[in-house]
Formats: structure tokens, C-alpha cells, sequence
């Protein structure tokens, strides 16, 4: 296993799902975890497991949407920590499901901008201290699948997804030399409580539907994004930026 000893991970979106085991992996490779989210009762579960396993973890509550907040949430992690090598952009929401033609405004505005405008606003904050550092730092924001194929009925969430891979591949070429690696992860369908929400709980029709679309044949696990975000963090990958790397079960191969 690849150590993270001595680092510092920031993780938004921590309280549940693929943010939560996500800051169990860096935790695991002990990595000290910086757990970012709206969610105070999930996100104290998150630092409440990671110390239980002898890790160093502390909550932010975080706003992605609000520029101040991410700032902020930097700052804390730096004060607290005194470095930021590696964050994970993985705050989101699914948003609502209905045709274009009839998708309401205001929640077509709320899933760009926590989907979106929130890795605009956490990428701004951690370049800013990464690029100080002699040693640099990695950058992983959660696309989807849905970030390189449309889906019907959630136009919002595939527009905002498709907007986190240009923003990814731009930023990527913006510090080509600055010792900042910057890749996205892009997950098929994953079995977390977001999706459960969105009506593909366990043996729906629809969640044998969306199984059905993966070559697999199956969902994903929170723990498979994982270790991709881990993999693209550590020097293993020193040489790749601006990817946009599937963790999808073939979704994008039929």
C-alpha cells in the first residue's frame, strides 16, 4: 500500500458516499484528512471513523458555492495542518430529474452551482496555496460518466459534469509547470445514498435498468472511486494531468 505519511488531504463532500471513503483511503495511507461538507452530522461520522482507525481528521463545514467558504476551508487546513498536498472536488448533488423543456430555472442554477461553479470555487482556493509550495500538489475533481454522454432528464447534472472536465483540462495546462497535477475522475453509476434518493434503491427497476447499461453489469462501490482518486494522487502517476479518467464498469465502452 502506498503511503501517504506526513500528507494532507482535503476531501469535500465527505459526509457520505464516494467523499466519505474517499477520506478513509487517504486516512488509511495516513494521510491527515481535512473533511469538507454541509453535512455536519455525516461528516463528524467521517472524522469519528478515521480517528477510530487511528487516523487525524477535522471537519469544515463548507459552502462549495461560496468562494469565501472555500477560502476559508483552505485556510483552516493550512492553519491546521500547515501544508495542502492532495484534494479531492467531489461535492455534489443530482439535482432534479425532467426534460429540458421543463426543468425549473432555479434548480438548473443550483446543480451548476454546486456541481460546477463549486470545483471553480475549491480549485481557486487550493492553487493558490499549492502553487506556494515547493513540492506542488494533486488535484482530482469528481466528474461522471455523464460528463463525456448525455442522459436524458438530468441535462443539468450532465451540463455541469461535461463543464467540470474543460475546467479540469484547462487548469491542467495553466500548471503544466507549476508542480500542481490536476485529473478528474469520472464514475459510472455508484451505489451511494445519492442514488438511493434518486429512486434506484436496491432491486428497483430502475436500478436494474441503470445496472444493465454497465458491461459489468453492476454499480460501482464508493471504495472503487477511491482508490482511483488515491492512484491519481500519488507519484505512481507523476506524469498525468488533464486526464479524465472512467471508473465505470464499460458504461462508456457499449
Amino acid at each position: 500500500m502506498v503511503s501517504f505519511s506526513d500528507a494532507v488531504a482535503l476531501v469535500t463532500g465527505a459526509g457520505s458516499g464516494i467523499g466519505r471513503a474517499a477520506a478513509l483511503e487517504f486516512a488509511d495511507r495516513g494521510a491527515s484528512v481535512v473533511v469538507a461538507d454541509v453535512d455536519t452530522e455525516g461528516s463528524e461520522e467521517t472524522v469519528a471513523q478515521i480517528e477510530d482507525g487511528g487516523g487525524d481528521a477535522i471537519f469544515v463545514e463548507t459552502d462549495v458555492t461560496d468562494p469565501e467558504a472555500t477560502d476559508s476551508m483552505v485556510e483552516t487546513a493550512v492553519d491546521e495542518f500547515g501544508r495542502l498536498d492532495y484534494a479531492f472536488n467531489n461535492a455534489g448533488i443530482g439535482g432534479e430529474q425532467a426534460t429540458v423543456d421543463r426543468y425549473d430555472p432555479d434548480e438548473w442554477r443550483a446543480v451548476i452551482d454546486v456541481n460546477l461553479v463549486g470545483v471553480f470555487n475549491c480549485m481557486r482556493s487550493e492553487l493558490g496555496r499549492m502553487q506556494d509550495q515547493e513540492e506542488g500538489g494533486v488535484i482530482v475533481n469528481n466528474s461522471s460518466v455523464l460528463g463525456k454522454v448525455g442522459f436524458a432528464t438530468s441535462s443539468g447534472y450532465s451540463a455541469a459534469k461535461h463543464g467540470v472536465l474543460g475546467l479540469t483540462k484547462s487548469a491542467a495546462l495553466e500548471n503544466g509547470e507549476t508542480g500542481v497535477r490536476i485529473n478528474a475522475v469520472c464514475p459510472g453509476f455508484i451505489d451511494t445514498p445519492l442514488l438511493a434518493e434518486g429512486g434506484m434503491s436496491s432491486g428497483s427497476e430502475a436500478r436494474e435498468q441503470i445496472e444493465s447499461r454497465h458491461a459489468m453489469n453492476r454499480l460501482g462501490t464508493p471504495e472503487e472511486i477511491a482508490n482511483a482518486v488515491v492512484w491519481l494522487c500519488d507519484d505512481d502517476a507523476s506524469f498525468v494531468t488533464g486526464e479524465a479518467l472512467g471508473v465505470d464498469g464499460g458504461y462508456l465502452s457499449q
